[in-house]
This record gives structure tokens, C-alpha cells and sequence, in this order.
């Protein structure tokens, strides 16, 4: 039942992440940078000490009494990650829903199974699996094929992504995707899904909050809640820094009081995305607190949310008029990038 439910919980998790990009279509007359810094006050500063007060009384203690290793690489892969988390906003700008979270989710799928054995091997510790050790174990050998597999679905992905440039006119491109950019959303969304890869090793550094919640008797289900905390703390500098910076650049900082603008639907939208972007990650944390593999976890997460992004890429009509050839191609991608979650997903489980 455990399991199911954890399935369940990480279901709805990718739900919530394939779908938080949705309301800031709604929102009008605001350049991105102005609505992206408004749903992250929610996604980063408001929501999660929210959420922690409500699941896990006291958590302000867990946090003050932690190690200053654990809030500084808590809070370094929160900074890392902000970074990935940023240019996904900019991936998805420049590629749509569908394309778009194909390419940062594969890529933040397999290098998040792969980069911590390569620093292992760097920095041997014990109990640690390195580069080495994956190579020559079955498990590991499993997961590198994931890895490979999911390589080749980006390429493929790519591929459709450069058929649908060349196949449409300019304005049929726009009509799908408002600003799209192959050359611009490949690259952002490459660095984008190598960085996002840093939220999950942010809970792992974060665990020994997690840990002090559960020996306090507080309930397990919700002990990544307190770890949140800081990690996002991270996500929120990067982020801010930057839109204050696009504000400045772009004259925008007038956005948020334009009365020319639907000002209350324009903060309601960008706040509901912001809301439903971290509740990917609360009910993430349910699900691992199920499935009790954090690695599987955040493969499964990562195969949800790309299955719930193409849905709305294709609800979306992000696709209307291309060919059979690259419509083909862009299904035989994500197929390819589903099956190598699955795979490294099974190697972590016979782990």
C-alpha cells in the first residue's frame, strides 16, 4: 500500500510541476522577469515556511540547531539549483511546454543519477558509490544505459525541435510558441536540466533536518518540508538577483503597478503558478517518504512530469502543422527519454 501511495503522491507531484506554467499564460502586459520574481516569492519564501508551520510544529528549531555544513551545502545547491530553475522558466519561453520540459527533465534526470558518482570518485566517502563502482556493477551498468538512453531521446527531441523550425512559417511558430528559439531554448534548457539535477542533491545535504524532524515524532510524511526551507532560500537569491537585474535592464520595474494591466489577475496568476510550482516538491517529499529511495523517487518524479508537459503541449497545439515525420519524431523522443527514466529508475531499485 506504502508503495502505491508513494506512486500516487509522486503523481500528483508532476502534476502540479508539469502544469505551474500554465497561469502565466493569464497573465498580461507584464514583461517575464516581473511575473516569474512574483510567483517565486510564493514558490520560495512564502509557501514552503507555510507549509513547514503546518505539517512540522517547531521547524525553526530544527533549522536553528543545525550543523553549519548542512545549512551551507543545503543552501549552496539551493543557489545551483535557483540557476537551473531560472533558465527552465527561459527554456519553456523558448521551446513551449512539450519540447521544452522534454529536454531540461531528461537532462536533469540523467544527470542526476550520474554526477554524484563522478564526484565520489573525486572525493571518495564511504558508504558512496563512485564512477568506478557504477561501471562495474550490474546496478550501475543499468544506470548508465538509462543515462546513454536518455541522452539519445534529447538528441532525438532536438531533432523534431529543428524540423518544426524549418517545416513552419514564422508566424505558425509564433501561434504555438510566442517567442520560439531553438538555437536559444536548447541552450538555456541544457544548463537548465544539468543545474535542476542540484534540488536533489540539496535533499540529500538537507537530510539531517529531515532526520531531527522524524526524532522529534513528527510525522515522516512530511519531514522534507523543514529541508525545503533553506534549499529554496538558495533558488530565491539567484532568481531575485536576476530579475531585479532584467527589471533594470528592460525599465519593467513599473510592471507592478500598471494600470493599464489587469493588476489583481496579474498577481493572482503569478502567485497560483508559484503555489502549484512548490507543491511539486511537497507532495514529492510524500512520495519518497513511501517509496524510501530517493533516487527512484526523483526518477519517477522527473517521468511524470514529463508525460503531464507534453499532455499540455499538445493541448496546447504546440505541434499543429508539422509534419507526420516530425510529429513521429518528437513521440519516438519522448518515448526514448520515458524508457531511459524507467531504466535508471530500475538500476537504483536493484541497487
Amino acid at each position: 500500500m506504502g508503495i502505491i501511495l508513494g506512486i500516487i503522491f509522486h503523481f500528483i507531484g508532476g502534476f502540479a510541476s508539469g502544469s505551474f506554467y500554465m497561469p502565466f499564460r493569464k497573465v498580461k502586459g507584464w514583461n517575464w522577469e516581473s511575473y516569474w520574481i512574483i510567483g517565486g516569492l510564493f514558490s520560495w519564501l512564502i509557501v514552503p515556511p507555510l507549509a513547514a508551520w503546518l505539517t512540522l510544529p517547531g521547524f525553526q528549531d530544527i533549522i536553528a540547531s543545525a550543523g553549519v555544513d548542512v545549512l551551507r551545502w543545503t543552501f549552496t545547491f539551493g543557489v545551483l539549483w535557483g540557476i537551473g530553475g531560472l533558465t527552465y522558466g527561459l527554456g519553456v519561453r523558448y521551446l513551449g511546454m512539450s519540447l521544452g520540459n522534454s529536454v531540461v527533465l531528461g537532462f536533469c534526470s540523467a544527470f542526476g543519477a550520474i554526477v554524484p558518482s563522478i564526484y565520489y570518485s573525486i572525493e571518495p566517502t564511504p558508504g558512496k558509490t563512485s564512477l568506478l563502482e557504477m561501471a562495474t556493477t550490474t546496478w550501475g551498468q543499468v544506470v548508465l544505459l538509462g543515462v546513454a538512453l536518455c541522452l539519445l531521446g534529447i538528441y532525438i527531441c532536438g531533432r523534431a525541435g529543428w524540423l518544426k523550425e524549418h517545416e513552419l512559417p514564422e508566424d505558425a511558430k509564433k501561434a504555438s510558441v510566442a517567442e520560439f528559439s531553438l538555437t536559444k531554448g536548447l541552450a538555456v534548457a541544457i544548463t537548465s536540466g544539468v543545474l535542476s539535477a542540484c534540488f536533489n542533491f540539496g535533499i540529500e545535504a538537507g537530510k539531517p533536518m529531515a532526520e531531527a524532524a522524524v526524532a522529534k515524532g513528527l510525522n515522516p510524511l512530511y519531514q522534507n518540508n523543514v529541508t525545503y526551507v533553506v534549499l529554496l532560500w538558495g533558488g530565491l537569491l539567484t532568481n531575485l538577483i536576476w530579475s531585479v537585474l532584467l527589471n533594470a535592464r528592460n525599465k519593467s520595474f513599473g510592471d507592478y503597478i500598471k494600470k493599464d494591466t489587469p493588476l489583481a489577475g496579474n498577481y493572482f496568476f503569478s502567485a497560483l503558478a508559484g503555489t502549484t510550482w512548490f507543491l511539486q516538491f511537497f507532495f514529492y517529499g510524500m512520495g519518497e517518504s513511501k517509496l524510501g529511495n530517493g533516487a527512484s523517487s526523483w526518477i519517477l518524479h522527473m517521468a511524470f512530469i514529463i508525460l503531464i508537459a507534453n499532455v499540455w503541449g499538445i493541448t496546447l497545439r504546440e505541434w499543429k502543422g508539422v509534419s507526420r515525420k516530425a510529429l513521429t519524431t518528437f513521440y519516438v523522443g519522448i518515448a526514448t527519454i520515458i524508457l531511459s527514466v524507467l531504466v535508471v529508475g530500475y538500476g537504483n531499485s536493484i541497487k
